[in-house]
């Protein structure tokens, strides 16, 4: 089979959750099929991609000069979106560059099946061409900005937040109307999807784990201690962090008052880091390896209040035994059973009762960890996972030629 896979944001490093799923799923799919990998994304120093061709038959890459995140040129561009009725999420990797580069790749090749990875590729993608396409949703993109709103306190970022959510549901809904197929990671994810697409046009891949690299480390527990792993720019993972910090973490050391909290991401914010520093929390940016730090904690948490898809920190944190405590939004789309091999709490005193009992229960904890080693070991390796990716790209194929 003859694969194109059109992907915004680039995949390397794979350093969050979509790009992790995305990588492994395409380097599975590289083993048996033909890949070829497009992907547009902000240009940056010491670019891993011309490496993929190591992997692929062919990479074409698109880096673009694109503003900071954050910055006064950012909300420039965004200001150009304003009074349109397009979502900035979507538009802001989508240059006209692109969308010329991706037709003559078109005209150059022929392909079996295209795959638009996450919707915000979707309009770089040219939906009148006669080649079969899935759409790969990692998320509701629409339902995390309305999360995002609903969370919000600052007048401004929930205007902002609004306008996304209203943009987003509209455009989500054209684009996977126009994919021959749609692909969600959860079944709540394509329950919300069923809203506007039949059953027949939706599949669930589920959340897949290398469970040769996430392996248990007997004997590295450090005690009361706690972590949290995930890319702190982005912003669900900085909402879930900040929230436990201020409402759950002094909730904990009221009884445990030498409980340590170890944050492992990419880029904290300069909030963030005040709040951590007043209130004794880890900070380590950007690791090379999460494995070490996950090992030392007692407990994993997802305070989660915002996101959508599924949770990939807590199926690393799963195979390596560890027992984890989560919001329910944040474990939403596992098949994960509370008290058997997760701990769900939807509040701040219920959140830190949940740890709590796990951080003085060494025996609880390991009961947790094994069960939910357990699951992800027997159920949910990468391979199974793109074995069944692969059946239905082939059967979407089939239909269409």
């Amino acid at each position: 089979m003859k694969i194109l896979w059109v992907k915004a944001g680039g995949l390397v490093p794979p350093d969050t959750g979509g790009k992790i799923r995305s990588y492994n799923i395409l380097r599975e799919l590289a083993r048996k099929h033909s890949v070829t990998f497009f992907s547009f994304y902000a240009a940056h120093p010491d670019d891993q991609h011309p490496t993929l061709n190591q992997i692929f038959e062919k990479t074409v890459c698109v880096p673009l000069t694109l503003p900071e995140p954050k910055s006064a040129r950012e909300l420039l561009d965004y200001a150009r979106y304003f009074f349109s009725l397009e979502s900035y999420s979507l538009m802001k990797y989508c240059r006209p560059s692109v969308r010329l580069k991706l037709r003559s790749l078109l005209s150059e090749r022929k392909f079996d099946v295209m795959l638009c990875d996450f919707v915000v590729s979707a309009p770089a993608i040219p939906w009148d061409f006669p080649c079969p396409k899935v759409l790969f949703t990692h998320n509701v993109e629409a339902m995390i900005w309305k999360r995002h709103y609903d969370v919000a306190r600052n007048p401004l970022w929930k205007a902002l937040s609004w306008r996304e959510w209203k943009m987003m549901e509209r455009a989500e809904r054209r684009y996977l109307k126009q994919a021959d197929h749609v692909l969600a990671v959860s079944e709540a994810d394509r329950d919300n999807f069923l809203k506007f697409l039949e059953l027949s046009k939706l599949a669930v891949i589920p959340t897949g784990v290398d469970i040769e690299f996430f392996q248990p480390r007997p004997g590295e527990e450090t005690s009361n201690s706690l972590v949290f792993t995930g890319s702190m720019d982005w912003l669900p993972n900085e909402d879930g962090v900040l929230y436990f910090v201020d409402q759950v973490l002094p909730r904990i050391r009221e009884q445990l008052p030498d409980v340590s909290l170890w944050v492992v991401g990419r880029k904290p914010s300069q909030r963030l880091k005040k709040l951590a520093g007043r209130q004794q929390v880890n900070l380590t940016g950007w690791v090379e390896d999460v494995r070490p730090y996950i090992a030392a904690a007692a407990v994993c948490i997802v305070p989660l209040r915002i996101g959508g898809g599924t949770r990939l920190k807590i199926f690393e944190a799963m195979a390596m035994a560890k027992p984890v405590v989560s919001t329910t939004i944040g474990a939403e789309g596992l098949p994960v059973r509370h008290g058997e091999n997760i701990l769900l709490a939807d509040t701040a005193e219920g959140f830190a009762r949940e740890t709590i009992e796990l951080l003085r229960n060494p025996a609880r904890r390991k009961q947790i960890g094994l069960a939910a080693h357990k699951m992800v070991v027997e159920n949910y390796s990468w391979a199974s996972v793109t074995a069944g990716f692969a059946d239905i790209l082939q059967r979407v194929s089939s239909v269409r030629t």
